[in-house]
């Protein structure tokens, strides 16, 4: 068996195109989640050469070095906590990478910024404005609603972060609708 880290593969739709590009190459899916493939054998040189050229124009990359792959652990463990766990996890952050990830949150936290340049705390926030904006644009929740859906202790908190990352309060930015959201893997 073999397990291929994949870069930027975020969302549902990116394990469907990676799945269809991994069976076009006729190599045996075990399973594929959020920025991993297992297949059921190694897979040689040439085919992971061929699996990056048709990977890359896509948007995704192999990752080869431990680093990169912790990293994009650790990014794909807070996208689906804020986006696909909506208000299950009510532990610290930390707790949550820690138990996933099996390392210390000190590590994590160390290696995040240094590769990152940024830390893993603002890159949560970042994704947790994001999925607000997405819910703001649905209109279909009110702020109280988002805040309890992204275990915002209140409103006001979600209001103040908020405007503090994008510049705008949330019921402006559900007026205007002009600042587009950022795609997941370019926060």
């Amino acid at each position: 068996m073999s397990t291929l880290f994949i870069k930027n593969m975020v969302c549902n739709r990116c394990i469907m195109v990676v799945r269809n590009e991994v069976d076009k190459l006729g190599l045996q899916v075990k399973e594929i989640r959020l920025g991993e493939v297992s297949l059921d054998k190694e897979i040689s040189p040439a085919e992971r050469e061929q699996l990056q050229a048709v990977l890359v124009p896509l948007g995704f990359q192999l990752i080869d070095d431990k680093k990169s792959r912790m990293i994009e652990k650790i990014k794909n463990v807070i996208i689906n906590l804020v986006h696909y766990q909506e208000n299950e996890v009510k532990t610290n952050l930390s707790d949550v990478l820690s138990a996933a990830l099996h390392h210390d949150y000190s590590y994590l936290s160390n290696l995040f910024s240094e590769v990152e340049g940024t830390t893993i705390e603002k890159y949560f926030i970042a994704q947790k404005i994001e999925r607000v904006k997405e819910l703001l644009v649905y209109d279909e929740l009110s702020l109280s609603e988002i805040a309890f859906r992204l275990n915002y202790s209140s409103v006001a908190y979600l209001s103040n972060q908020f405007k503090k990352v994008t510049g705008l309060t949330p019921s402006h930015f559900r007026q205007v609708k002009e600042e587009k959201r950022k795609p997941l893997d370019q926060l």
